[in-house]
């Protein structure tokens, strides 16, 4: 590898890091403001999205230790946005699952939090968070599979 690869890997590595770090300060901002955490709000958002997940797959889908998840749940549920329901199939299984009040508190709560990120990357055209999101999607792609 030359230094030129090397200082445009260097230098793209630390611009990645930069962008990410402040549009995590804006949103992570927004979610203070309602009372969570980065953590909390991503659990929260995705059993709200997705449905009910099994407490032991939700850590890899909002890039959190399993052992954080029973954590953030317990303090999901303390504030009635979550509940833990049993596996009808297998019992061994738990899932955590959305409450109504937890529905109510996204659908309130997340149209405001979208134009909190609009307006983070306002800098980049549409054209450009398209290429921007592809680019990223696909450096994510090969890091990922790379990695041993």
């Amino acid at each position: 590898m030359s230094n030129k690869d090397t200082n445009d890997a260097l230098d793209m590595y630390i611009a990645l890091s930069r962008a990410s770090q402040w549009m995590n300060a804006h949103a992570d901002r927004d979610i203070r403001r309602h009372g969570l955490n980065r953590t909390e709000f991503g659990v929260l958002e995705l059993l709200y999205h997705k449905g009910p997940q099994p407490l032991q797959q939700i850590g890899g889908k909002v890039l959190m230790s399993s052992g954080n998840i029973t954590y953030v749940v317990d303090k999901l549920e303390k504030k009635g946005f979550v509940v833990r329901r049993a596996s009808t199939e297998d019992r061994r299984l738990i899932y955590a699952e959305v409450t109504d009040a937890g529905c109510k508190f996204i659908d309130e709560i997340f149209p405001a939090h979208t134009t909190v990120i609009e307006q983070a990357s306002s800098g980049l055209s549409n054209e450009e968070k398209g290429i921007v999101s592809e680019l990223l999607k696909k450096l994510g792609k090969y890091a990922q599979q790379s990695f041993q």
